[in-house]
């Protein structure tokens, strides 16, 4: 049975759509670019801000992903924490999972120091053992190491843990670290999407948790 659950943050924790796709517009307008749509954004959530870049524009100039990564960071100093909300079951969710006995972390492409504010405000600063933001990785998701990273850290083995994501990049991520997958319907990617990549699980929300691991031994974690 799985002793640790590790989430991704943005659509899996928290709604941070209306603070990205302001700052994905900013630093694209600031680059004379045309502004994108909020749905083609949101497909990008998750992604590095180079791969998020690259996605929207199709350009790959190191220059332009750099200015693009600098003024996406300014505009969310000033606005993302603010634009961010949880979502209304974690707070409920995530003490019944502690209460059955699990440790909670976090693995996200979000700076760590934002996420660490939003759960401050919100209250939660307690409930998660480890994060582990943009910053503290040298290469983003899917590449593994901050999800390894974090599990080491919380001192299990990968079979024993669990990866919360809503997107195929957490799941290759999850995959990549062979740690089981838990799908989440909250973000942009349909169910049939989740039918290509490795998963144990496809549910609504997180909120969906505590019964679907109340009954672990029939899940065969």
């Amino acid at each position: 049975m799985a002793r640790a659950i590790l989430f991704d943050f943005d659509l899996t924790l928290a709604d941070s759509t209306k603070g990205i796709v302001e700052c994905v517009n900013f630093a694209l307008e600031k680059l004379n670019l045309p502004r994108a749509g909020d749905e083609r954004i949101k497909r990008t959530i998750g992604m590095s801000l180079e791969a998020t870049f690259i996605s929207l524009t199709g350009q790959t100039n190191d220059r332009k992903v750099g200015l693009f990564t600098s003024n996406f960071g300014r505009r969310a100093d000033q606005i993302m924490v603010s634009s961010t909300s949880i979502f209304a079951s974690v707070p409920a969710t995530t003490e019944r999972l502690i209460e059955m006995g699990f440790a909670l972390g976090i693995v996200s492409t979000k700076f760590r120091y934002r996420i660490e504010e939003i759960l401050a405000r919100e209250g939660l600063s307690g409930r998660f053992g480890v994060i582990i933001g943009g910053e503290d990785v040298a290469e983003h998701k899917p590449h593994p190491g901050g999800l390894t990273t974090a599990i080491a850290r919380m001192q299990v083995d990968a079979n024993d843990a669990l990866y919360v994501g809503d997107s195929t990049i957490d799941a290759l991520t999850a995959a990549r670290a062979k740690v089981p997958f838990i799908a989440v319907l909250s973000g942009a990617t349909s169910k049939s999407e989740f039918d290509e990549v490795p998963k144990v699980a496809v549910i609504d929300d997180v909120s969906a948790l505590p019964r679907l691991l109340g009954t672990a031994e029939a899940f065969c974690l």
